[in-house]
């Protein structure tokens, strides 16, 4: 499970401090599919970063009993003068995995072609998402963090990644960001809302969901 105990995450601006999330406490058990709501820029991306371990909060402690993978749809890890390839061969040997193995999978599966031989700083966007993809997938993880990725890429490729998916949904833990609400239906069963600094959670992603709707009428308000 991970385990959040008065969570708080905030930032130094030019403006002063931003404090995005505040005084989290909630906990999400081993097993479960839970799909995150809310609007841009209240602090989604940041809720995975932190369940990752990406970054740490500024205050209250996060508890995790089971590996947990990086944000799949965030490339921001890599080092962007090194190719694609390097970098699988180098995440290979930090989770002790056999590197041709790893690197085999992640070709196959990402679809990159020439570019997995290229630097990472010329990708585009969504090829940096779909090699995050592919090297999360191939390093076997007890809980799988996805952040607005099932869109990225051609058809064939949706298709594989909705397959991966939901094989890891009904293996593990799903922990996934979207704006799309008929995704998340689709993937999870649980719902959580991020409104105004704070996260609530939800029995059903319906539930969750229509919160979040009925929630944009309402200016966001920090707590």
């Amino acid at each position: 499970m991970i385990v959040l105990d008065r969570v708080s995450k905030s930032y130094e601006g030019h403006s002063g401090v931003n404090n995005v999330l505040q005084d989290l406490s909630f906990t999400i058990e081993r097993g479960s599919s839970v799909g995150i709501c809310g609007a841009n820029g209240v602090g989604k991306s940041t809720l995975m970063k932190l369940l990752a371990g990406v970054e740490r909060p500024t205050s209250g402690t996060i508890t995790r009993t089971m590996s947990v993978s990086w944000p799949i749809g965030l490339s921001q890890a890599f080092q962007s003068s090194l190719t694609g390839a390097d970098n699988a061969r180098f995440i290979a040997r930090i989770y002790n995995r056999d590197e041709q193995a790893l690197l085999d999978y992640v070709d196959d599966f990402a679809q990159l072609g020439r570019y997995m031989h290229e630097p990472i700083r010329i990708y585009s966007a969504g090829m940096g998402a779909r090699l995050a993809f592919g090297i999360s997938l191939a390093i076997k993880f007890d809980c799988y963090l996805v952040d607005e990725v099932t869109g990225v890429g051609d058809e064939r490729f949706r298709v594989k990644a909705e397959e991966a998916l939901q094989e890891r949904k009904r293996e593990g833990t799903l922990i996934m960001v979207s704006h799309d609400s008929n995704t998340l239906l689709r993937y999870c069963d649980k719902g959580a809302v991020v409104y105004a600094g704070a996260v609530t959670l939800y029995d059903t992603m319906r539930e969750a969901v229509d919160v979040h709707h009925r929630l944009q009428s309402f200016p966001q308000q920090r707590r």
